[in-house]
C-alpha cells in the first residue's frame, strides 16, 4: 500500500484542508495506531487514524448520513453572513455534502455524503426522485386546495408550472405533500400562489430513506439494507 503524508492522506479522505490538517496534528489531535501524530509523518489505508477520537474512514469509502436539520440552520459551507451553517453544527467524521437543500426557515431530513456521484443522480430533476413533506399553513385546508397542488401550480415569478405531486389531508391546518422536483421554495411559493402562507414545513423523507426518530441536530449513518435500496433507487451499484 503506498504510503503519502499525513496532511494529504486526510485531504484526500475529505477530514480537512492540508493547511487543517497540520494544525489538528500540531495541537495533537491526531492519533496514528494509537499515538500522536507527528507533521510530516507517513500513512496509509493500513493504519488506525482517529481526529478528535473519530476514526477516519478510508479515501475510497463513500458514506451517507442522515441529518434532522433544524429551524435556523442554513444549507451552506462557507457564508459569512449566516449565523448558523450546516457545517457549524454537526462535525461529521468525514467532509460531507448535502444533497437538496432545505431552506433556512425548514426542518426535517437532509442526505448528507461524500459520494458525488449519488449527488449528481439524486439532484437530477428528470429523475424524479420523491421528497415527502409535513407542511402547517394558516387557514383550513380544502379539497379544491389540494387538487391545485396536485394538478401543478403555475409560478409567475420563476415562469414555471410544477409538476403533478400527491397530497394527503393530515389535520385542519396540516397536510401531506410529495414532491419530485426541487424548485426553489416551491412548497411556499405554490401555497401563496393559491392564498395560503405557510407557518412550518418538516422533511420527512427522500426516496427511501426516513426521518423516523431523529431529534432536531441529530443524525445517523444510513447502513446495509436501507442504503443498498438508496442506491438502487438512484441507479446506481454499490461496489464492495
Amino acid at each position: 500500500m503506498k504510503n503519502e503524508r499525513l496532511n494529504k492522506y486526510l485531504a484526500s479522505c475529505g477530514v480537512c484542508s492540508r493547511r487543517d490538517a497540520d494544525r489538528l496534528i500540531g495541537e495533537g489531535r491526531v492519533i496514528v495506531n494509537g499515538q500522536k501524530a507527528s507533521v510530516g509523518m507517513q500513512v496509509s489505508d493500513q493504519d488506525k487514524i482517529l481526529v478528535n477520537g473519530k476514526p477516519v474512514h478510508g479515501k475510497n469509502e463513500k458514506v451517507v448520513f442522515a441529518y434532522y436539520k433544524p429551524v435556523g440552520v442554513v444549507c451552506t459551507e462557507r457564508d459569512r453572513f449566516a449565523d448558523k451553517k450546516i457545517t457549524d453544527m454537526v462535525k461529521f467524521p468525514v467532509r460531507v455534502t448535502y444533497a437538496g437543500r432545505l431552506d433556512k426557515d425548514s426542518e426535517g431530513l437532509l442526505l448528507l455524503t461524500n459520494d458525488g456521484e449519488l449527488i449528481e443522480k439524486m439532484m437530477r430533476g428528470s429523475a424524479g426522485h420523491e421528497k415527502e413533506y409535513v407542511v402547517k399553513v394558516d387557514k383550513e385546508i380544502t379539497d379544491v386546495f389540494l387538487e391545485s397542488l396536485e394538478n401543478g401550480v403555475f409560478l409567475p415569478e420563476l415562469n414555471v408550472k410544477t409538476k403533478p405531486c400527491k397530497t394527503e389531508m393530515i389535520g385542519k391546518y396540516t397536510f401531506r405533500i410529495i414532491l419530485t422536483q426541487g424548485v426553489n421554495r416551491q412548497i411556499r411559493r405554490m401555497a401563496k400562489e393559491l392564498g395560503y402562507h405557510v407557518y412550518a414545513i418538516k422533511r420527512v423523507r427522500v426516496v427511501n430513506i426516513q426521518l423516523a426518530d431523529l431529534k432536531p441536530g441529530q443524525y445517523r449513518r444510513i447502513i446495509g439494507n436501507e442504503l443498498q435500496t438508496l442506491y438502487k433507487f438512484c441507479s446506481k451499484e454499490i461496489i464492495d
